[in-house]
Parts: C-alpha cells; structure tokens; sequence
C-alpha cells in the first residue's frame, strides 16, 4: 500500500470530486460558457465569412450552424456525464482509460497546447489594450507618441505594447487563480456584457440605416432552392467548420460540467448553444452588412465585405467608438482564453504534478510559460508554421474523447471507484501496467493517425473539419473490440 502511494503523485485537492454544494451551476451557466465560445473575434470572423463565402445564403449557413450546435451538444452531453456524475475533473475521468502514468502524459497533450495558445491570445489581448493606452495618449497629446522611447522596438514591441502585455498578464492571473466561483461570475459577467455591447451596436447601426440595412439583407440574402443539390455539399462544409471551431472545448468539458446542478441543468444549458448560435448569427451578418452601409455613405470604398472587428473599427477610424468596441473586445478574448486555455492547462498541470502545485503556483507557471510564448510570438514563431504543429497536437483530442466514451460507457458500465481513483492497491485496474493502459494508447495512436492524416495528406485536407470526429470514432470502435476480445 504504502509503495503505490509512493509510486504514482495522484493527489491534490484540485482534482478530488466536488462538494455537492458546490455542484450549483444551472443552465443559464452553461449559457454563459458556451455564449462566450461563441462570442469571441475569431467566432465572429468565422461566422461572418461564412455568410460572404456561401453568397449570403442565411438559410443554408444557419443550417450548417445549427448541424454543428447539435453535434456538439450530442458530444457534450456524452463526455459531461462522465464529470458530472462525478464531480471530477477532465485529467481525472483520463486515469479510468489511461492508468495514472498515461492520464498524466496524455493529458497534457491538452496543457501544453492550452498554454501555447494562452500566450498567444495573451499576446492579441495586450495589442487592444496598447490601441486603447495610445488613444488615451493621441487625446492627450499627439506628440507623445512620436517621443523616441516609443519608436525604440524590442522582439517586435515598443514600451507601451510591453506595458500592455504584462499588464494583461497580471489582470489575468489576479482574475483567474481565484477558484471556479470567481471564475463562474467573469464568464457570466462577460457573456451579458458582450451580448449587451453586440446589441447597442446594432441598435446604433439600424437606426440610422434601417431602409438600407433591410433592403441590403433582402438583395443580398439567398434564399432560393435551399434544399437543391447544390447547398448539400456547402452545408457540410459548413457543418464541419463550425463543429471544427467548437470541438477543441469538447475533450475537456468535464472541467465545467462537474460543477452542473445535475444532469438536466446541463442538459438544457448545453443545448443553448443552438440559441446563442442563432442570435450571434443574427449579430454577426447585421453588423457586417450594417458596417459595409456606413462605409458606403462615408464614401469609403472596401474590396470586399468585412468581417474582422477589428478591421471595422480601424477603417470607420471614430476613436471613442474604437475605444469603446476594444473594451468590449478584451473581455471577450479574456473569458474565452480562460475557458479554452487556462482552464485545460491549470487541471492537467495539477494531474502532472498534483503534490507541487497548488491554483497560485500553476496560475504563476502558465503566466511564465505564456509570456514566453507571447515574448516569442511575433518575432519567431508566428514566422515558422508553428501552427501546423499545434493543429497536429490537436488531432489527438478526438481520440482521446473516443477512448474515454468507449471506456466509460461500455468498457466500465459508467461505474467510478473514487476512492481507488486516489488510493490506489496493487489490485487497483487503475494501474494497469505500470501506470499505462496500454490498449487505450495504442487506440489513441491509431485514431490520431487516421485524425493527422486529414492535416498532413494533401489529398484528404478538404476532411480536415472532420479530422476529430473520424479521430473519435477509430479509438471508440478500436479500444470497444480490443477490449471485449
């Protein structure tokens, strides 16, 4: 007994199953989470191209929208059980298919892509804040920004654009090494204030452009031969997109849905997702075609539709409406970065080290790790595909879903020994061998293969959207017959 306990690091108050009375999360929490998904630029990005690439056709893209908002709901629904059932954590639910060793090393496969992505959205979140700082400055003088310690530029960055980025460092880990309470109200806090600032600006832009803006939406909006066999194949495309954006929250939802009042709670909450798609679908396409209205009358001439934010507010060049869509803007990305990246790499840091790290110390080591990411950004690694190998750490993640599916539903009959789970004997199935379930990693190998080769195979990239889905259903089916042989 006392061999085990010395043999395998388990333990950590962060990783036990949650008190009961802090199970108090209701559906219009997981409203919030899922509106601040959605809510962010890249969402908005997305959204908004897909209605330009497919012609404006709302019906067809909301279809494909809402394709994906069932999907992931399905796949939500199914991997949330596992954690709401039993108030542990995503790295946690990992020991039952993996073993102790495997949980630790195949769980940060989702850490350290959450850190390196933490420190790049880190790094876009401190370029707001500069814009806002060197507003502040323009209107009080606009010779302070041509003062030569401003045109002085290290890896990329003049004084007022570090100043940002670490300022932005230490907001967030003030804001989120405070336990899932505090974290619960700034998810919340920011899903009603963005809908709310969403909604001043179209308010603003319809009344000044109502009749234009209708009959914007009526010419432009293709609504004809929605079922023809033409809208088959952009339906899936944009089925895949969207499931595609979602789908990197989904292996690691039982983060958020161990706190879930109960199962119905979560139920409902995750199925208002197809809601917050609808109405920011709404918001999307209005303010786009809105924005184009205003940059008409304005006499600004653009190529083409834009549906980057930031790039509406930098050509309409209005500095209190820039500063006031910034804020917006920064506790947006904010929220998202720590339910996206924070969140996942907090939990699986604690599991790799559950005796060293208390929420301060791993708060402080991803704050390290991130700022050297966002340091590097810019200079060297956005300069080098980095990208293309976090894409590929990413195909693991459908896999891994699979494994824990199959594991928990058909291979455990959904039954959890808590007290093995951090107390393990040498009987113990948790162990396995020697810490590793050595049929759920070769599973996990031969989906990833079949999820990376939609990345690395030219020929199979137009599959890439499906990459975590083909990825999920080669490990559930593999590690289902391996196991019942």
């Amino acid at each position: 007994m006392i061999q085990q306990k010395e043999k395998f690091q388990i333990r950590n108050w962060e990783l036990v199953s949650i008190n009961p009375n802090n199970r108090n999360w209701t559906w219009a929490n997981y409203f919030n989470l899922w509106a601040v998904n959605t809510q962010s630029i890249i969402g908005f990005s997305l959204v908004a191209s897909l209605y330009i690439l497919y012609d404006l056709n709302s019906f067809a893209v909301l279809t494909g929208c809402l394709i994906a908002g069932l999907l992931v709901y399905f796949f939500a629904n199914l991997i949330g059980k596992t954690s709401q059932s039993s108030g542990l954590s995503f790295p946690v639910i990992l020991r039952l298919s993996m073993g102790f060793n495997g949980a630790r090393y195949v769980g940060m496969l989702r850490g350290l892509v959450g850190i390196f992505m933490f420190g790049v959205q880190t790094f876009f979140i401190s370029k707001s804040l500069g814009y806002l700082i060197r507003i502040f400055i323009y209107e009080i003088d606009t010779q302070i920004l041509y003062n030569e310690i401003l045109l002085f530029f290290f890896f990329g960055m003049n004084l007022i654009d570090w100043v940002s980025l670490i300022i932005t460092f230490f907001l967030q880990f003030y804001l989120f090494t405070n336990g899932q309470i505090v974290n619960r109200k700034f998810i919340s806090f920011s899903a009603i204030f963005v809908y709310i600032g969403l909604s001043v600006f179209l308010i603003i832009i319809v009344s000044e452009n109502y009749n234009e803006l209708v009959n914007s939406l009526k010419l432009s909006t293709n609504t004809k031969n929605f079922i023809a066999k033409e809208n088959i194949f952009p339906i899936i495309s944009i089925t895949g997109t969207m499931f595609a954006y979602f789908s990197i929250l989904l292996v690691n939802y039982g983060d958020f849905s161990r706190y879930a009042k109960n199962y119905k709670e979560m139920n409902k909450g995750n199925l208002s997702l197809i809601l917050n798609l609808i109405i920011f679908s709404f918001f999307a396409l209005l303010i786009t075609l809105g924005s184009d209205i205003i940059l008409t009358k304005k006499g600004i001439t653009v190529h083409q539709l834009l549906t980057n934010p930031l790039d509406i507010i930098d050509i309409i060049n209005n500095n209190f409406l820039t500063a006031i869509s910034l804020i917006f803007i920064i506790v947006s990305s904010t929220s998202s970065n720590l339910i996206s990246n924070y969140i996942p790499s907090q939990n699986t840091l604690i599991n790799f080290l559950p005796n060293s790290l208390t929420l301060k110390k791993c708060g402080l080591l991803i704050i390290v790790l991130g700022l050297l990411v966002s340091i590097f950004w810019l200079s060297i690694l956005s300069q080098n595909g980095i990208l293309l190998t976090v894409d590929t750490f990413i195909a693991f993640y459908g896999p891994i879903f699979g494994i824990i599916i199959a594991d928990f539903y058909l291979v455990k009959k959904q039954k959890i020994n808590h007290k093995e789970l951090f107390y393990p004997t040498e009987t113990t199935e948790y162990i396995y061998s020697n810490g590793w379930n050595y049929k759920a990693i070769y599973s996990l190998i031969i989906g990833f293969i079949f999820a990376a080769s939609t990345i690395w195979n030219e020929s199979l990239v137009s599959f890439q959207t499906y990459g975590w889905i083909i990825g999920a259903f080669v490990s559930y089916v593999i590690y289902y017959f391996i196991n019942n042989e």
